[in-house]
């Protein structure tokens, strides 16, 4: 157990998971049981889970006075520290710049054939763990996560079966492909990164067959097993593949595991902790934060929950209280290129009903794109019929997370397509795609009538 006071000026944070408990309504005599050797005053706030959500909730309560114990069974950091975004993105870079090297000629440059040393890079430097498939078997065959294998990977295997073609499967199916290793992905539906529109997924599955990833959809591992030193996986109906290890990247599943939350009288189900839109669980002096209880289940996400439960829990009256908005949430998948969203997509406009205009904007038309060779990829908005309200964008470049936010703010602050347009961008810059955007909404405008106005208004101005 760690102890906070006030007067912690740095901000702790971009890590992971939390369930973040007050004891506001038990004895200073069952507190002072907690306190250990830290001391026997009764804290402000115990919060359980050192990742992102609980480091942002100690830190943000000290730094406002508050005393706070933090409780931690594991890694201080969690999952992005240890396990998720820091390494796969330090890995993601080295590959990436393998594969730069790979293709120096577009640069200008000759051919190289870089040297990557496997040994120096697999080294490591609760909210939710890995979800593992039932699959007959899966128990007696070792496999790796995305919690073990940057830690337990001692040498280069020839190849690899990765489990899942969501962001986890795919971004280290792709870097693990750029290492020399032959990766097979293994996908249950019908597309890669089902969460986005199928011309997205369509997009980056012909990536990574151009660079010699096996995607296999619409897959039901039905057994998998260990034969002669290799893992087999077998499917009801497709022939078996044959890897020298496995990563299960099925998605994630929120730590319940020994928190007992029954004898607090905490609701939960599979999908976590219930919590209203205060962030409080059935009992109103605990709250919930992070993967432990998020639909979204990002470090960003974490960090923006716990930032609220800081101001709720000091706020002594519900109406002052702040509750969690969720509608605008940016993600990113860090593939080359990148994935990267914010608000509705294609799919999810029609499923709700929404009328919309569809604005594509193609990365060869951004002049810096093309000077840098990187002109992979595509920007595609919606916005409200014949409005320029954005209701969604979906960004597929080499920067796409980092475009994004443009996006973003326009949608927090109701500043519309149009707006953008007229927005001065420093040329040339990536940037450009918003403003390219917003000219394409901009031509809408120009209706028949408009035309022959302009028209009569030149002719006369030539007279």
């Amino acid at each position: 157990m760690y102890e906070l006071q006030g007067g912690l000026e740095a901000e702790v944070g971009r890590l992971l998971c939390f369930l973040f408990v007050r004891f506001g309504q038990m004895s200073a005599e069952t507190i002072g049981r907690l306190t250990v050797k830290k001391g026997e005053a009764v804290y402000n706030v115990v919060v359980i889970g050192a990742g992102t959500a609980g480091l942002v909730t100690a830190a943000g309560t000290a730094g406002l006075g508050g005393r706070v114990a933090l409780i931690e069974r594991n890694k201080m950091g969690g999952d992005c520290l240890n396990f998720g975004c820091v390494p796969s993105k330090a890995l993601i870079s080295s590959a990436r710049l393998i594969q730069q090297i790979h293709e120096a000629e577009k640069w200008g440059l000759e051919r190289q054939q870089p040297q990557f040393v496997f040994e120096k890079v697999f080294v490591v430097a609760t909210g939710s763990r890995a979800a593992i498939p039932k699959i007959e078997g899966i128990d007696q065959v070792p496999y790796f996560t995305n919690e073990t294998i940057f830690d337990e990977l001692k040498e280069k295997p020839e190849s690899m079966i990765v489990l899942g073609g969501g962001p986890i499967g795919c971004e280290l199916g792709q870097v693990f492909s750029r290492l020399g290793v032959k990766v097979t992905i293994v996908q249950r539906s019908t597309q890669l990164l089902p969460r986005e529109d199928f011309d997205v997924a369509e997009f980056m599955q012909k990536r990574f067959t151009a660079e010699g990833i096996c995607v296999r959809l619409k897959a039901a591992a039905k057994r998998v097993s260990k034969r002669d030193g290799k893992v087999v996986l077998e499917f009801a109906d497709a022939e078996p593949i044959t890897a020298d290890l496995m990563l299960v990247a099925a998605g994630r599943t929120p730590n319940l595991r020994a928190l007992n939350l029954e004898a607090a009288w905490v609701d939960y189900d599979q999908h976590g902790v219930k919590a209203n839109a205060y962030l409080q669980t059935s009992q109103p002096h605990i709250y919930a934060g992070g993967d432990i209880t998020n639909r979204l289940k990002f470090t960003h996400t974490a960090d923006f929950t716990a930032r609220i439960v800081v101001r709720n829990i000091l706020v002594p009256f519900q109406f002052l209280r702040q509750k969690v908005d969720w509608s605008v949430v940016p993600w990113c998948t860090y593939n080359d290129p990148e994935v990267a969203r914010v608000g509705l997509s294609e799919k999810e406009a029609k499923q709700k009903n929404n009328e919309y205009d569809l604005f594509v904007v193609p990365l060869e038309d951004v002049d810096r794109a093309v000077v840098e060779s990187e002109e992979l990829g595509f920007a595609k908005i919606l916005t409200a019929k014949r409005s320029d309200k954005i209701l969604g964008a979906t960004i597929v470049a080499r920067h796409a997370g980092d475009l994004l936010h443009e996006f973003v703010l326009a949608m927090k602050s109701g500043i519309g397509l149009g707006t953008i347009a007229s927005t001065i961008h420093a040329y040339p810059t990536f940037a450009e795609l918003a403003r390219k955007a917003g000219d394409k909404y901009n031509k809408t405008r120009l209706t028949p009538t408009a035309k022959k106005i302009f028209a009569w208004l030149y002719a006369r101005a030539r007279k």
